[in-house]
């Protein structure tokens, strides 16, 4: 069983309508989603559909990322339940989060990119 699944999102950030939600309970400080990045080339970044390019890759010490699910489902929030450990390369719970809640980083986050 899957932690994390996708479905329709209630934050609606992206256009598919979808976002990313705990299939279990998480406790504060759990790893949510280990990142599971794609590094591109600036050939392999530029051969991809600009909705693609403009929101699920992101530039972080100079290296494109492209970010696949559930990676790149996580939707910004005022109220989020996850946070970005950029070190270790995961989502992590900033609370408890019950499963069937959508997951969301602050959307306060910035990337390089």
């Amino acid at each position: 069983m899957a932690d994390v699944v996708i479905g329709k999102s209630e934050i609606g950030q992206f256009k598919d309508g979808l976002g990313a939600f705990a299939n279990r309970d998480f406790k504060k400080g759990d790893v949510v989603i280990k990142w599971k990045l794609k590094a591109l080339t600036e050939e392999e970044y530029w051969k991809l559909p600009k909705y693609e390019r403009e929101n699920f890759t992101h530039k972080r010490n100079g290296v494109i990322h492209l970010y696949p699910d559930p990676e790149r489902h996580v939707n910004r929030s005022r109220n989020p339940n996850v946070a970005p450990d950029f070190e270790n390369g995961a989502n992590v719970a900033l609370r408890v989060i019950r499963k069937g809640e959508e997951l969301s980083i602050p959307d306060t986050s910035s990337e390089d990119f």
